[in-house]
C-alpha cells in the first residue's frame, strides 16, 4: 500500500470517527513472500499480525491463562492440607480423563471438511469471462443496436451474480442494501425493476435475469444477429454453467454443515481444556514444580487455534481478514465484461495494425440506448467505502521491487555457442571412478557375440540359457557410440545430426590397443575372467 492510500486512511479516520481503518485491509496475501524457498522462509511469517492466529486466538488464550493461574493460586495459598490432598485426587482424575477424548481425530476430520467446503465455495463464484467471449464472438452487429444487445446480455449475467451475492455476502448487502442501489449502480433499469418486483415468489429470485438473457438471445437468433443454432446452443451452455454456479452459492449458504457436528467438535475442545485446567496443575507431590505449564499452553494454542480456523472459514462471505473480497470481484467482473466486449467490437471492425488506435477511440464511447450512463465502477455506500482505499490485486509480482540498475533490465539473446558452465568439484566426483554398470559398455555387442560364437560360454550354467535382450544390446551399442564420440573428440557434422554418427579414422587402431577378455570354463560351472594383452 503506497502513500496515497495511507493519506486516504487518515482522511476517513478524521471525518468518520466511528470508522475502523482495519476494515480497509481485507484478504491477506503472502504469495510473494514464499515465492522462493530459503532458510527460515516460513519463520518470517510468524511476526505478522493481520490475518494471524494471534489476532484470532489471543482472547481465548488469555481466558485460559487467567483460569489456570486463578486455580493455581487457590491451590497453593487458600487450601489447607486436607483440601489439598482432595484436590490432588481430583487433579489426577481429570488428567486421566483427558486421554479419553479423541480430540485429534474429531477436530482433524472437521477442519478437513471445512477447508474443502471453503475452496468449493470460492470455485462456485460466477465469473463472466467465458460467457463474455462467447457473446463477443457469436452475437454480431456493428450498429448501436448490436452493441446494446451485447452489453445487455452481459449486464443480465452480472445482475444475476449481484443478486445472489447480496443474499450470501454481508459486504455486498452493505453495498447494495436495497434494489434502488442496484438500479443506481447500473445493473438494472427502472422498468426491469418493476418487472422483477411484480413477480412474487417465496424463494430467491436471482434466476430471473437469466430468463431475460435466454429470451433476448432467442430474439437475437430470430433477428439473425446469432447466425446459427450451434452458436445459440454454445451461448446457452455457457449461461447454464454461469447460472449453475449462482445456484451452488445459494445452496452452500442454505445447507450448512450439520449443527450437531459443529456442537460435538466445540464441546470436545472446551471439555478437553476444562479438564486440563484442573488436571495439569503442578501439585506438591510432583518432583518438579514449573508454575507455568508450557506444554499445556502450546496444546491449547494448537487445538483451540485449529478450531478458530474452522470458525473463520466456515462462512467465507463475512468480513474477516481472510474472507472473500466479493465487492472487488463485482467490480472486476463488471469491468472485464464490458471492456472485453468493446475490444472485441473494435477488433472485428478494424485491421490488426489499427486495432490499438480504434480501441482507444471506442473506450471513450460512454453512450447506450438504455437511458443509462455506463459506469465501469459501481458506487459504494459509506459502510463499504473503506474497501475502495485498498488497491486492486494485480498479481503477487506487481509488489516486487526490481533492481534500479539499468543493466539488469537489458535484453540479451541466448547464444547456442556459449560455453557450458560446469562445476569442477562435481566433475571430479563424476570422473573419479567408473561404475561397473558403465564399464559394461566397453564389452560391446560385437565382443559378446564373438564370445558366444567361439563357444567359450559354459553350457551347463543356467544363466546362459536366457534369451538375448535386444533392447539392452541396442542401448549398449548407442552408449558405446556416444562414448567413442566423446573420447575421440568427434566434431558434429551433417551426418551426425541425421542420426548417422561418424567414426574417427584412428578409432580402429585405438580399439586394438584395448585389452581383450577371454572367458574360461572352470570347475563347478564357475566363470573365470583372465585379461590378456592384445596381440
Amino acid at each position: 500500500m503506497n502513500s496515497k492510500h495511507f493519506c486516504g486512511l487518515a482522511m476517513w479516520q478524521k471525518f468518520l470517527p466511528g470508522w475502523d481503518a482495519d476494515k480497509a485491509i481485507m484478504t491477506i496475501s503472502y504469495t510473494l513472500k514464499v515465492a522462493n524457498a530459503r532458510f527460515g522462509g516460513f519463520s518470517k511469517l510468524l511476526f505478522r499480525w493481520k490475518g494471524s492466529i494471534y489476532k484470532l486466538l489471543y482472547k481465548e488464550f488469555l481466558v485460559f491463562i487467567v483460569l489456570y493461574a486463578t486455580l493455581s493460586i487457590v491451590y497453593r495459598h487458600l487450601l489447607n492440607e486436607e483440601q489439598k490432598r482432595y484436590f490432588a485426587k481430583v487433579a489426577e482424575y481429570c488428567k486421566s480423563s483427558t486421554e479419553l477424548i479423541p480430540l485429534s481425530f474429531v477436530l482433524g476430520f472437521y477442519v478437513t471438511l471445512i477447508v474443502n467446503r471453503w475452496w468449493a465455495q470460492y470455485t462456485s463464484i460466477p465469473l463472466p469471462d467465458q460467457l463474455m467471449c462467447v457473446i463477443s464472438s457469436n452475437v454480431h452487429g456493428r450498429d448501436d443496436k448490436g452493441r446494446v444487445l451485447r452489453r445487455t446480455l452481459i449486464r443480465y449475467a452480472n445482475l444475476s451474480s449481484v443478486l445472489i451475492l447480496r443474499s450470501v455476502s454481508t459486504r455486498v448487502l452493505k453495498r447494495f442494501p436495497t434494489m434502488d442501489h442496484v438500479v443506481e449502480a447500473g445493473f438494472m433499469t427502472q422498468d426491469e425493476r418493476k418487472k422483477f418486483e411484480s413477480l412474487h415468489s417465496d424463494f430467491n429470485k436471482y434466476w430471473i435475469p437469466c430468463v431475460w438473457f435466454t429470451n433476448l438471445a432467442a430474439q437475437a437468433r430470430r433477428d439473425g444477429r446469432i447466425r446459427d443454432d450451434v452458436a445459440l446452443r454454445l451461448l446457452m451452455d455457457e449461461l447454464n454453467l454461469y447460472r449453475a454456479k449462482c445456484s451452488m452459492l445459494f445452496h452452500y449458504d442454505w445447507i450448512s454443515i450439520p449443527l450437531v457436528y459443529t456442537q460435538v467438535v466445540t464441546i470436545a475442545v472446551y471439555s478437553f481444556f476444562a479438564f486440563c485446567v484442573v488436571g495439569r496443575q503442578f501439585l506438591h507431590s510432583d518432583n518438579l514444580d514449573m508454575y507455568v505449564p508450557l506444554p499445556t499452553l502450546l496444546q491449547f494454542f494448537f487445538y483451540a487455534g485449529w478450531l478458530k480456523v474452522a470458525e473463520q472459514i466456515i462462512n467465507p462471505f463475512g468480513e474477516d481478514d481472510d474472507d472473500f473480497e466479493t465487492n472487488k470481484l463485482i467490480d472486476r467482473n463488471f469491468q472485464v465484461s464490458l471492456k472485453g466486449l468493446r475490444k472485441a467490437i473494435c477488433h472485428s471492425q478494424c485491421p490488426c495494425w489499427q486495432w490499438m488506435t480504434c480501441t482507444r477511440t471506442c473506450l471513450q464511447l460512454e453512450r447506450t440506448n438504455t437511458g443509462m450512463k455506463l459506469q465501469l465502477s459501481p458506487p459504494y455506500t459509506m459502510a463499504t467505502m473503506a474497501e475502495t482505499l485498498k488497491p486492486s490485486f494485480m498479481g503477487s509480482t506487481f509488489d516486487m521491487r526490481m533492481s534500479d540498475d539499468p543493466e539488469q533490465s537489458q535484453q540479451v539473446e541466448a547464444s547456442p555457442s556459449m560455453t557450458r558452465i560446469q562445476t569442477p568439484l562435481l566433475n571430479r566426483f563424476l570422473t573419479a571412478a567408473a561404475s561397473p554398470a558403465v564399464s559394461l559398455k566397453n564389452f560391446g555387442k560385437g565382443r559378446l557375440l564373438r564370445l558366444r560364437t567361439e563357444g567359450t560360454f559354459p553350457t551347463s550354467s543356467p544363466s546362459f540359457y536366457r534369451r538375448e535382450d535386444v533392447e539392452a544390446v541396442d542401448r549398449i551399442d548407442e552408449e558405446e557410440t556416444e562414448d567413442e564420440e566423446t573420447q575421440y573428440g568427434e566434431t558434429p557434422t551433417s551426418d551426425s545430426y541425421l542420426g548417422v554418427p561418424r567414426r574417427p579414422e584412428n578409432a580402429g587402431a585405438q580399439k586394438n590397443e584395448l585389452p581383450q577378455i577371454t572367458v574360461m570354463q572352470a570347475s563347478n560351472d564357475n566363470i573365470s575372467l583372465t585379461e590378456q594383452p592384445s596381440g
